[in-house]
């Protein structure tokens, strides 16, 4: 799953969530249930689509945080930050040729994923898909908490 994705994800769950901390650990579950359909993944290609992805990931995680407003603004980043967490090990790879977390997580997360090279126009759809709820969300007033 594009980290784009997962920021969306991420951002969604924090905005309805009670706290940071609980926004966080959804967060990261969310990273999970995204890895687990069936997405996009193309060994021969996936650099260069990170790079730009991870940029497009950070862009969009300070806009969205920009305009969660203040209220919801520490649930919305901590859910945007846990979501994507577990894929902090491929730029320790790449960086530091290694993960920073236990082998058996790293063993889990892969063994989760369900890729396909062929998925990729599904990517932008979820994307899409997603900028929409997080913008009606933000808008709504569902992230507000009386």
């Amino acid at each position: 799953m594009l980290i784009t994705n997962h920021v969306l994800s991420g951002a969604l769950v924090g905005a309805v969530s009670p706290g940071p901390a609980s926004a966080f650990a959804l967060g990261v579950v969310s990273h999970a249930v995204l890895d687990s359909v069936p997405h996009w993944g193309d060994e021969s290609i996936f650099l260069p689509v990170a790079v730009v992805d991870g940029l497009v990931g950070l862009a969009t995680l300070g806009a969205v945080a920009r305009a969660a407003g203040p209220e919801p603004r520490a649930r919305v980043v901590a859910g945007m930050l846990g979501a994507c967490l577990p894929d902090a090990d491929k730029p320790s790879n790449l960086f530091f040729g290694r993960s920073p977390f236990p082998s058996a997580v790293d063993l889990w997360h892969q063994q989760i994923q369900r890729e396909s090279p062929r998925r990729l126009p599904q990517e932008f759809v979820v994307a899409l898909a997603g900028a929409l709820l997080v913008r009606r969300a933000l808008s709504s007033g569902v992230s507000r908490r009386g």
